[in-house]
């Protein structure tokens, strides 16, 4: 990867953001996958950005206890800063040994720090589900300031006891006044849709309070709710997610000015395109917009566009059009594994669909392609042709598209990174792995219509 970070030799696993004094922090897992998903045990390693360009590798600052202690593996948790002055991780505790022994193979810990690199852990904090909550689903806190209420708030996942298949997955929450003794507040978020709640986070834009959570039971993707108060009650948006089922466990980081998602683009099992998608991948950053309505979408941050696309070489304007079926134009050749593209569209109303291709072969019509699709309203990812099925495992590649797309000039980003590729259209996001491209031509095809294209220009890295 040139653009997102990957450790390497590792898969990117959930991250646990901090912003002090210009340096994001960015706590995170890492998979040896020997011999797969969670297959050795970890704590939480450490890098430090400045712009999201460039990392530094700190290490693993908390490791885990060893296998015979309750935090075996470290799974997800959160840091903020101490009211003594020390900074503080509350984090997940998870021992596979005591999975189905009745002892709660998942509980909440604590470690300190003075500086965020060098950690302590607490050995005293110790909190378990309390009654009536399923002790192997009890984990990653996210620990925050309600100013209203001038009380600490923690968040996390958890499900009802019971059997796995019931949707009682729930984020729950604790009050605090002094960081210390934590008082058990309830169901802050219990729906009724989902099996489990991971990663959640909570953050207030302007007057509205944003409740994000990822699940895995139903699309398997980070979503969110909004309300006027961070306890609820909460609503969905129409489209209450940032990306599609590639891009999980995104939690949030601000600067005080911007926000910013930090999840991660998932691998495929042996790489192979037809596999399903893993835990762990490949970290990637998407920056939050707020819209008029209150809703939310994403953007490339300025830094990360303006650095994958420093180089760069326009693109003819053009117009394309096929009357019944699809007609296809090939923009260009872009030998390098990590580019962006660019263009503005301007679509005639009643076209079909529209379709940026990309790592293609031309001759033998083999693309990649992210496809707005106008009578659906969605985008989707999927290789063409997905042939013989399946080639490409492409569910729960898509995202909802506003209805009246088409009325406005519409403006598409695709960055591709190796095997990661993430298109924007407008302000949504989707992202997909691409493992093996059948050649390295960019281009475009429009259904039953015609479309417009302007600006157009692909960008590499400064060599």
């Amino acid at each position: 990867m040139k653009i997102h970070y990957h450790p390497e030799g590792h898969a990117f696993g959930d991250c646990m953001p901090f912003y002090s004094n210009g340096v994001y922090y960015l706590f995170h897992q890492r998979d040896t996958r020997n011999p797969g998903p969670f297959g050795e045990p970890f704590g939480w390693c450490l890098a430090t950005s400045t712009d999201f360009v460039k990392y530094e590798d700190k290490g693993e600052p908390i490791p885990g206890g060893g296998d015979d202690s309750v935090d075996q593996f470290i799974f997800a948790g959160s840091i903020y800063e101490g009211t003594d002055g020390d900074y503080r991780a509350i984090y997940t505790g998870y021992n596979r040994d005591r999975v189905g022994t009745g002892i709660p193979s998942q509980v909440l810990l604590e470690a300190k720090s003075p500086d965020l690199i060098h950690w302590e852990k607490d050995g005293r904090f110790e909190l378990p589900p309390p009654e009536g909550y399923d002790p192997e689903n009890w984990r990653d806190p996210f620990v925050l300031w309600d100013d209203n209420a001038q009380q600490w708030m923690m968040i996390l996942g958890a499900r009802l006891d019971g059997p796995p298949t019931k949707a009682t997955g729930r984020t729950v929450w604790f009050s605090s006044a002094d960081q210390t003794n934590w008082k058990f507040e309830g169901d802050l978020w219990a729906p009724n849709l989902y099996t489990m709640h991971e990663m959640p986070d909570l953050f207030q834009i302007d007057d509205k309070w944003y409740l994000l959570t990822t699940e895995y039971s139903e699309k398997s993707k980070t979503i969110y709710c909004v309300s006027d108060n961070p306890t609820g009650p909460w609503s969905r948006p129409s489209d209450d997610a940032f990306d599609g089922r590639s891009y999980y466990a995104a939690r949030s980081v601000s600067d005080g000015d911007r926000r910013f998602l930090v999840g991660w683009v998932a691998t495929k099992t042996d790489d192979v395109e037809a596999a399903d998608f893993e835990w762990g991948g490949t970290l990637v950053i998407l920056e939050v917009v707020q819209r008029e309505d209150s809703t939310l979408g994403v953007k490339f941050p300025d830094e990360v566009w303006a650095n994958a696309t420093e180089v760069r070489k326009t693109l003819d304007s053009m117009s394309l059009e096929a009357t019944s079926g699809r007609k296809t134009s090939v923009l260009g050749n872009i030998a390098d594994s990590s580019y962006g593209l660019a263009a503005r569209l301007r679509v005639a109303p009643g076209t079909r669909s529209v379709s940026v291709l990309f790592g293609g072969d031309v001759d033998n019509e083999d693309w990649y392609s992210f496809e707005i699709d106008f009578n659906d309203n969605q985008l989707d990812f999927d290789r063409v042709p997905n042939w013989p099925w399946n080639r490409y495992n492409n569910k729960g590649l898509n995202r909802p598209l506003p209805a009246n797309l088409s009325d406005d000039e519409i403006v598409v980003r695709l960055l591709v990174d190796d095997s990661v590729a993430t298109i924007l259209v407008n302000d949504v996001a989707l992202s997909a792995r691409v493992a093996a491209p059948s050649g390295t031509a960019l281009g475009l095809s429009v259904v039953d219509g015609s479309v417009a294209v302007t600006d157009a220009f692909v960008g590499t890295l400064k060599s």
